[in-house]
């Protein structure tokens, strides 16, 4: 309830982990799942094998399916959306269909509670959602960037003091959104923050476009980090 509340009024992809939640958001929204976490799950698999039985195990298959994907996704990085979408689908719906099959082979003879049968049924259980940037060439293979995004936070929130209150993950919350939107528009963190602290006092009281007008797509040139 609280993703639906928090995008309510959003339409269009979402990129997101496999959290349960999300899948249960209204239709309007569709989730673009995370191939980073699908390829984790076989890497667990593997950690649980000896050394001389993880080259030629089901487990180094299913993550060699996953690292493929991740391969190709390389080489498409330069194109444009339209030009990358078709190639997805030329270069890569060829490997997802493979791995499917596979692991539909795979999950009819794996123990369920073994890490294997848990890396295959989560693939399973997350497959809609993990096929579908291959709907638009905007989208993502995997959710890293937003998982960069809020490591910082993920790591500090312990640390400091009066972060571990609701009113401290509300200011919190505040604050990394935007640093970390202003990082993503290739914004000088401490520059946007002077400059947005500096005319959100003024503007917020004659203007009721006021936030925005303070908006990083906005910001002035002096906010932007100088290119080498």
């Amino acid at each position: 309830e609280h993703a639906e509340a928090f995008l309510k009024g959003f339409s269009g992809w979402l990129h997101a982990d496999g959290y349960q939640g999300h899948h249960k958001l209204p239709g309007n929204i569709r989730v673009v799942g995370c191939w980073a976490h699908a390829r984790r799950k076989f890497d667990e698999a593997l950690g649980t094998l000896p050394q001389e039985k993880r080259k030629d195990s089901p487990a180094a298959m299913g993550e060699c399916y996953c690292s493929q994907l991740f391969k190709l996704e390389q080489a498409l990085a330069e194109l444009t959306p339209e030009e990358r979408h078709e190639k997805r689908l030329e270069q890569e719906k060829p490997v997802l269909d493979a791995l499917l099959s596979w692991a539909n082979e795979m999950q009819a003879k794996t123990a369920p509670k073994s890490a294997l049968g848990k890396a295959i049924h989560y693939l399973l259980e997350q497959w809609p959602y993990l096929t579908r940037y291959l709907e638009d060439g905007r989208l993502e293979l995997s959710n890293n960037r937003a998982e960069r995004s809020i490591k910082p936070f993920v790591m500090g929130r312990k640390n400091w003091l009066f972060a571990n209150t609701p009113g401290g993950a509300q200011a919190s919350s505040v604050i990394y959104s935007l640093i970390e939107t202003a990082k993503e528009n290739s914004l000088d963190p401490y520059r946007y923050l002077l400059w947005l602290l500096q005319n959100a006092p003024q503007l917020s009281e004659t203007d009721e476009a006021w936030a925005e007008k303070l908006l990083p797509a906005n910001a002035p040139e002096e906010c932007y980090i100088p290119q080498k």
